[in-house]
């Protein structure tokens, strides 16, 4: 009766409210404008390493004749600055912690900008081994920092979008040095390589003024104490004024600042400021910590032991072993699987906050491997025949544009999403430099490498040894790697700890995310977000 009396007199039932309100879907967060510009202008010092990848594929040939250099010095210069960059990354962590992640992006241009100079005026192979040596330290820093600052200063709701920019800049900075090679190469022998390693210069002076316009990060402000600053920036970069307050919290926790404290400036108990991190990182880790820090070195020494350097930085070679002789044809070729990346790593943007990091790596590694193994099976062919097997010199070429789409499609950009999002605060920036360093030891080994292995085991079998290191790298992504798919960057660290059990963490997070007592409390996708 009380309900038909409500409804005469023109006011909804409170069934009705409840059933309006049921089928009433929840509104989508729209993409936070400051946070995508942030995310962009730090992720575009990605276009340093891709840039210098690119260019050396082509250069490399020019270099050869100019300096009457053999394969092996070859294969030095070109995975040389990977090794190099190791003494960038290994700094960029203690140095965005004490100068901050934004100045941090600052130096990394500044370091690359001297490198690509040297370069381009180098007059012998010493000189520019030297440009090599500065440049991979600049290529360091920048890898390790700009993923990083993305995924600290992004909502939960885009992060794996925005962090994604760093591979897509890489793929861009691959697809310009492809496009350099070919625009120079009808320079004369000794200008034309010189031009193609010194316009390298160029873009470091425009991301470095460009990153002074970005905010610094929000946790490394807390961890400074700063914490209104910190506040002005949260609001700027969150969904909403709830989220805001919430990652604010999240991140005064992880730096154990009490929860009263309030004041625009609070003092931070030293032990937050980054001493005892290698101890807790490597010598004492808990079991979440260990998990998670086998599960980054994995995951970044299969990325590059898959064979990616191979193909993009010997891709002339490989198609000179398909068939194609003319170098100008082999330039236009290398822009074609410059092309594909950058064209597909732009899809692979919009799926990670959808389809989930899991799927995606685990569908690009199986791709891969189908990849590598047909082009192993196509050059093969085209290595043992006196005569052109057409079918598999189409074979070959569609087979490495096929691979480096599917590594673009998930392996690529999951390995920089995945690594950036796992650690916890403390020790998210030298655990993401450790990720990075072994990154580029397997990618520096892999490249220096390729030309001798190939004469030792053929071009074909080199390539099926990729295949088979990438199975392996599938059932480690398999067993070891937790979706992490709109968590929080502090509430990761649950998933990790049980290893290959992790899905039994997963499931009871599931189980506690629907559970209808919780009175929203539990974090869902893109909801309760730091």
């Amino acid at each position: 009766m009380a309900d038909r009396r409500a409804e005469e007199n023109g006011q909804p039932t409170q069934s009705t409210e409840k059933a309006i309100e049921d089928f009433d879907p929840a509104p989508k967060p729209k993409r936070n404008k400051y946070a995508f510009a942030c995310a962009m202008l730090a992720s575009m010092t990605s276009i340093l390493l891709g840039y210098d990848i690119g260019v050396m594929s082509g250069a490399a040939i020019f270099i050869k004749d100019d300096l009457k250099i053999s394969d092996v010095q070859v294969e030095v210069l070109v995975g040389i600055l990977n090794l190099y960059s190791l003494i960038g990354s290994a700094a960029a962590g203690r140095t965005s912690d004490w100068i901050g992640r934004r100045y941090t992006i600052v130096l990394a241009g500044a370091i690359f900008f001297a490198g690509a100079l040297l370069m381009g005026f180098a007059t012998n192979y010493s000189f520019l081994m030297f440009g090599r040596f500065v440049a991979g330290i600049g290529v360091g820093y920048a890898l390790m920092i700009a993923p990083v600052y993305t995924a600290e200063v992004s909502p939960a709701s885009s992060r794996g979008f925005l962090t994604s920019f760093a591979d897509m800049f890489i793929n861009a900075g691959i697809l310009l040095g492809y496009i350099s090679n070919w625009a120079f190469s009808k320079l004369a022998l000794n200008l034309g390589w010189r031009l193609m390693l010194g316009v390298g210069a160029i873009p470091s002076v425009f991301l470095a003024l460009g990153v002074l316009a970005m905010p610094e990060s929000p946790r490394w402000l807390v961890m400074q104490g700063r914490l209104a600053d910190a506040k002005r920036v949260l609001d700027r970069t969150s969904d909403s004024t709830e989220e805001s307050k919430l990652r604010l919290a999240d991140i005064k926790e992880a730096a154990r600042i009490p929860e009263h404290c309030n004041d625009d400036v609070v003092e931070v108990p030293k032990n937050s400021h980054g001493e005892d991190v290698w101890k807790e990182l490597i010598l004492r880790p808990t079991p979440a910590v260990r998990h998670i820090l086998i599960a980054a070195v994995g995951l970044h020494f299969f990325q590059q032991a898959s064979g990616i350097d191979a193909v993009v930085l010997y891709s002339p070679r490989i198609f000179k072993k398909a068939g194609i002789t003319a170098k100008s044809k082999l330039l236009l070729a290398t822009i074609a699987v410059g092309s594909v990346k950058t064209v597909v790593i732009l899809v692979a943007t919009f799926l990670l906050d959808r389809i989930g990091r899991r799927p995606l790596l685990l569908s690009s590694m199986a791709g891969m491997i189908a990849s590598l193994g047909c082009l192993g099976f196509g050059l093969t062919i085209v290595d043992h025949s006196d005569e052109k097997v057409m079918w598999a010199i189409v074979l070959s070429i569609t087979m490495v544009l096929f691979y480096v789409a599917f590594f673009s499609i998930g392996m690529g950009p999951v390995t920089w999403v995945y690594t950036s999002e796992i650690f916890p605060l403390k020790l998210r920036a030298q655990g993401f430099s450790i990720g990075v360093a072994v990154n580029r030891v397997a990618s520096g080994i892999l490249s220096m490498t390729f030309i001798s292995l190939y004469n030792a085991i053929t071009i074909g079998g080199a390539f099926f040894l990729y295949a088979g290191i990438g199975a392996v790298g599938w059932v480690f992504f398999y067993t070891m790697l937790p979706e992490t798919k709109g968590r929080t960057l502090e509430d990761i660290e649950v998933l990790f700890g049980k290893f290959h059990r992790w899905k039994e963490t997963n499931a009871f997070l599931k189980n506690k995310r629907v559970d209808p007592h919780n009175n929203g409390n539990n974090t869902a996708d893109g909801g309760h977000v730091q």
